[in-house]
């Protein structure tokens, strides 16, 4: 089968600081996946919404605000309402190494620090999907 990932890109909060965001997107895009950008300043509520009604296997944050912990903790539970927690969560940014372990204990997927190749994403995310897809049974 030849099936495409699907992966939302959004930045939330205030942080107006997007070119890692852009860049990890255009990467994801030329590596094949489908990518659906939302831009910038969005609440975890429209994060979770697009992504449901886009369908996506993944959500990737970029966070640079210092509100990480916030952010994740926002978006898991609002898939978790919705009960999609199949969705994969990752994200990446200015996120503090000890700060790592905590997010993966709120079933964030995958943490990319600062000058993480794309390629590693993009392999992240080609490991991770099919295991999603294998999952719901297709």
């Amino acid at each position: 089968m030849d099936r495409r990932i699907r992966v939302l890109v959004a930045k939330p909060g205030l942080d107006g600081h997007d070119r890692g965001a852009k860049v990890v997107a255009r990467a994801l895009r030329d590596s094949g996946m489908e990518v659906i950008y939302t831009g910038l300043r969005q609440t975890p509520e429209m994060i979770v919404s697009a992504a449901l009604q886009e369908d996506v296997d993944a959500i990737g944050l970029s966070v640079l605000s210092g509100a990480h912990m916030h952010y994740f903790r926002e978006v898991k539970r609002l898939l978790s309402e919705q009960q999609a927690d199949d969705i994969l969560l990752f994200g990446g940014g200015i996120i503090p190494d000890e700060d790592v372990p905590k997010l993966k204990d709120l079933g964030v997927a995958a943490v990319f620090g600062p000058g993480t190749s794309t390629q590693d994403i993009v392999a992240f995310l080609q490991q991770s999907a099919p295991k999603r897809w294998a999952a719901q049974g297709g």
